[in-house]
């Protein structure tokens, strides 16, 4: 597929300016049942970003990072848990403090924190 430069500029532009979708996702280690819950405005890139890291073993969080070095990728899940649902016709609407709260609900109901999870309180 040929496009021209032109064309090229215009669909980077574009997605840059897209808005990507926020949410809360689970790294579920199936093994031992613990989880991982996080949240991002872009939820598919953290999700990516999460699984690139811990093949590399550089993930942020320690105890997941290890579990994964021991066990091995196949032994995690992935999954989006909900995602932000967006009100354009709200203008005070709050992406963030709405994935806040998403999140804050996802990882009481998945207890994500102890021996349960890799959450850290």
């Amino acid at each position: 597929m040929n496009l021209s430069p032109e064309s090229r500029r215009a669909l980077s532009r574009q997605y840059k300016e897209s808005v990507r979708p926020a949410g809360v996702f689970v790294v579920r280690n199936t093994v031992s049942g613990r989880v991982y819950v996080a949240g991002s405005l872009d939820v598919e890139g953290a999700m990516n970003r999460a699984r690139f890291e811990l093949g590399l073993g550089s993930h942020r969080c320690k105890p997941l990072g290890q579990d994964w070095a021991a066990q091995g990728a196949a032994h995690f899940s992935f999954e989006v848990m909900d995602r932000v649902k967006e009100r354009e016709d709200d203008p005070a609407f709050d992406r963030k403090a709405e994935l806040e709260k998403l999140l804050a609900l996802w990882q009481e109901e998945l207890q994500c924190f102890g021996e349960k999870g890799y959450n850290k309180p």
